[in-house]
């Protein structure tokens, strides 16, 4: 039986108050296993982690490392209704996370727009939250988290630690992501105030999706990009920095 740090799936299920976990030793990527259960009816809370991933993917289909027992490589699926809400839920999620990761950490964890975080200046996980409509309503939504524990996954990267638990880490990042996808509506002041404290790009030039200085996001999670004529507004594509600025 494939256990993930000697739990079995039924065992993480009861810890973590979720109604089904799958606990694989190795996958291609979470996502693909959490999709085909969607499609199949698992209910809103189910959780696919594994291991070690082969193919983990990030934003726009980038290649994630997934080393074997060095990170938390997961996917929650939730069954959501609230458009305003899933427009804004990678950076909703990604405060969450950041609260929680904190805990663990010396100096406070930093987000980039739209699903990057960092622990001083180097990337140490990642969200991906992808969408299956039905028409013109969301059938189901899959929440993908990728955060290094052990060691970081990639040149320049950053981890937690070898001493961290991932045990622990589990028990204190679900409830803020579940948590995360139940709340509605645009983001708060209160969590534009917070993603603004933890802005890693703000006030930084950048060359995509546009060449301006980062101004900051809106409450409906469009990033704001002070250009030549204006500020622009951005709801696609990735955010990258100009480091020869």
């Amino acid at each position: 039986m494939v256990t993930y740090e000697g739990m079995t799936g039924d065992a993480l299920a009861g810890s973590l108050s979720l109604p089904r976990v799958v606990v694989l030793d190795e996958v291609t990527t979470t996502m693909d296993v959490a999709s085909e259960l969607a499609e199949s009816g698992a209910p809103a809370g189910t959780m696919v982690i594994a291991d070690a991933q082969v193919a983990g993917r990030g934003r726009g289909g980038r290649r994630w490392e997934s080393p074997r027992g060095d990170g938390i490589w997961l996917t929650l699926l939730e069954r959501l209704n609230d458009t305003d809400a899933l427009d804004v839920l990678s950076l909703r999620i990604g405060l969450g996370v950041a609260r929680a990761l904190d805990r663990f950490v010396s100096t406070p964890v930093g987000l980039k727009w739209p699903n990057d975080i960092y622990l001083e200046g180097r990337k140490l996980g990642g969200m991906l939250v992808e969408t299956r409509w039905r028409g013109q309503r969301p059938e189901w939504t899959a929440i993908g988290i990728g955060i290094n524990v052990r060691h970081a996954g990639h040149p320049g990267g950053a981890s937690l630690g070898p001493g961290v638990s991932r045990l622990h880490m589990l028990g204190e990042l679900v409830p803020v992501v579940r948590a995360a996808a139940s709340a509605r509506g645009r983001l708060t002041a209160l969590e534009l105030a917070d993603f603004a404290a933890r802005d890693v790009a703000i006030g930084k030039s950048c060359r995509e999706p546009q060449v301006g200085r980062v101004a900051g996001i809106a409450s409906d999670g469009a990033l704001l990009i002070e250009t030549g004529y204006g500020v622009k507004r951005v709801v696609e594509g990735s955010l990258v920095l100009d480091e020869s600025a």
